[in-house]
């Protein structure tokens, strides 16, 4: 029995190629281990059998983003949502084309964070230009809301809320307020801050029961199930 080698060194020695593509064949899921997938060049073989799958190529990982329906958890934090990550919370209506690769799944960033309670849309990426994105522009990009509340509004609390209210002593800059259906007001606001819109709704009369995020710039949850995640597509920018 021959002593237990790296995947990458065996997998280079099988194919005649460099460590360095080696260990690019393995994280891009492209070698099997007794015909099972293993995507660590560490993983230690010795009888096994090694294969390369015959579309392999040598494409490193691109950085990929995640959009997530958020349920409205209380512990629901990011390394509690990083675990609901993997092939079966997957939509089915994902059309973006990726294939899915474990590597997706680490070094993932969350970025504008739901406050607690809240649900709908939040982003997790691999890519840094997103992240500098959405932290960088975050008091320009708008984020679309539909919020469930109780309560008597006061008179013209509807224009109020547009324009007209305070938060932590500064006066907020105009906003899009309407309602959707009689329970429910939909919020369209830029640079949006944790219980700014429950503070909103309290000085006109109003609680918030629930709030649910749609939207991020121009990128939009659309249909996307309570639980699930998809692929951002190639074309989408916040």
């Amino acid at each position: 029995m021959s002593d237990p080698i790296r995947l990458a060194k065996r997998l280079a020695e099988l194919i005649h190629c460099s460590r360095r593509e080696a260990e690019l064949y393995i994280a891009g899921d492209w070698v099997m281990v007794d015909g099972q997938v293993v995507d660590e060049p560490q993983f230690m073989v010795a009888e096994q059998k090694v294969e390369l799958h015959p579309d392999a190529t040598l494409v490193p990982v691109e950085p990929v983003t995640l959009l997530f329906h958020q349920p409205p958890d209380v512990e629901m934090n990011a390394d509690a949502i990083k675990r609901l990550f993997c092939a079966e919370t997957r939509a089915a209506d994902d059309h973006s084309g990726i294939r899915l690769l474990k590597q997706h799944f680490l070094h993932l960033t969350q970025c504008t964070p739901l406050e607690l309670h809240a649900g709908g849309m939040t982003v997790f990426t691999q890519d840094f230009r997103v992240t500098r994105k959405l932290t960088d522009d975050a008091a320009t990009i708008e984020q679309e809301y539909v919020v469930q509340v109780a309560g008597e509004l006061i008179a013209d609390g509807l224009k109020l809320l547009n324009h007209g209210l305070s938060y932590n002593g500064k006066p907020l800059p105009p906003v899009k307020v309407s309602w959707q259906n009689e329970t429910h007001l939909r919020f369209a606001l830029k640079g949006v801050k944790p219980g700014q819109v429950a503070h909103m709704c309290k000085a006109v009369g109003l609680q918030v029961i629930s709030m649910k995020r749609l939207r991020i710039g121009r990128v939009s949850m659309s249909k996307l199930p309570v639980g699930q995640w998809r692929y951002l597509m190639p074309y989408e920018k916040f």
